[in-house]
């Protein structure tokens, strides 16, 4: 009988992609979410019943439990970008990871991968970063074989970046940035799967990967990068940190005062320090050269899905293909 792998969050953005890969490589996959009804469009990754959703809760024993229950392998992809409810950072990424992991140990899990972050500090000022951490120690301390995987910015069809600022660039002539100094190392989020992949069938030794693409750049140049590909001419400005902090600090009041009904989805304040720091794999860091895969470069990817931001949208190559036809 094929193999099992559990993968909660695995309709998430990453979560997707790793389930899809091992969908193909015959595993039997159980995608464990909060609401599976709105994660039913993985099962089409395999053959009928090779891919479910089912419910669960990371912040519940009994919930966690019974998702790992009879799975040979274990993939932890949640994480939150902000702290809402009962869903908070030390929640989620802290108890949530170490809860995982202690419950795969006690069932007999042979195989544990952790999706963490590239920044995460025990000692960061940032509450994202510092449970990123605590988790990956809870993670260890449970499961010392796990495999925990650090990805910088993550790029890719559905990805919250590059889509989130290809969006605002359609509203008006500037295109305002937080920290355009910071550095990122992009990374293309199917290359992180093939990474989960590989752990999860036993080719990646324990312990942590910090997994950047090939280009390094500032947030000011990415913008310049993403401007280009979608054709649109727009001036990038930087916003102060004590501007930035200033309008944090706003957004997070009115989603604390209406008890998270108006979710804070411009910019919080624990995103600001997170900004202040560069993003990019440490010089002594284990990563894709130890997994032997060769990482994309955003140039291969990007025109792919933002050409819909193009003021001409798919229309853009014929257009550009006239005007050829014009000058000859």
């Amino acid at each position: 009988m094929s193999k099992l792998v559990t993968i909660i969050g695995g309709s998430g953005f990453v979560g997707r992609y790793i389930a899809r890969r091992l969908a193909k490589d015959g595993w039997r996959v159980r995608v464990a979410v909060r609401r599976p009804n709105e994660a039913l469009f993985v099962r089409p990754y395999g053959v009928p019943g090779q891919v479910e959703p089912v419910a669960c809760n990371i912040r519940d024993d009994a919930s966690v439990r019974a998702v790992i229950r009879g799975a040979d392998a274990v993939v932890n992809c949640v994480g939150v970008l902000n702290s809402v409810g009962a869903n908070t950072f030390d929640a989620v990424q802290a108890q949530g990871a170490g809860r995982v992991a202690r419950i795969a140990a006690e069932l007999g899990v042979e195989r544990l991968v952790q999706i963490s972050a590239i920044g995460a500090d025990a000692q960061s000022d940032s509450s994202y970063a510092r449970s990123k951490a605590e988790g990956e120690a809870a993670v260890l301390n449970a499961f010392p074989t796990a495999v925990i995987l650090r990805p910088s910015i993550i790029f890719g069809t559905e990805d919250q970046f590059f889509n989130r600022f290809a969006a605002m660039s359609r509203m008006g002539p500037i295109l305002p940035v937080v920290g355009g100094d910071t550095r990122f190392q992009p990374v293309y989020v199917d290359d992180v799967a093939q990474a989960a992949v590989k752990a999860i069938n036993g080719e990646a030794a324990a312990g942590v990967y910090e997994l950047g693409g090939p280009e390094v750049d500032t947030f000011r140049g990415l913008m310049g990068r993403m401007l280009k590909v979608i054709q649109r001419r727009r001036a990038v400005v930087t916003v102060p940190f004590f501007v930035a902090r200033m309008m944090g600090f706003g957004f997070d009041m009115a989603q604390a005062v209406t008890l998270g009904l108006i979710e804070n989805k411009m910019i919080t304040r624990d995103q600001v320090r997170n900004l202040a720091r560069d993003n990019v794999v440490s010089p002594t860091a284990r990563g894709f050269a130890e997994l032997g895969i060769t990482p994309t470069a955003m140039e291969g990817v990007l025109p792919e899905y933002l050409w819909r931001y193009r003021p001409s949208g798919q229309y853009a190559a014929i257009k550009d293909s006239a005007k050829n036809l014009k000058k000859v």
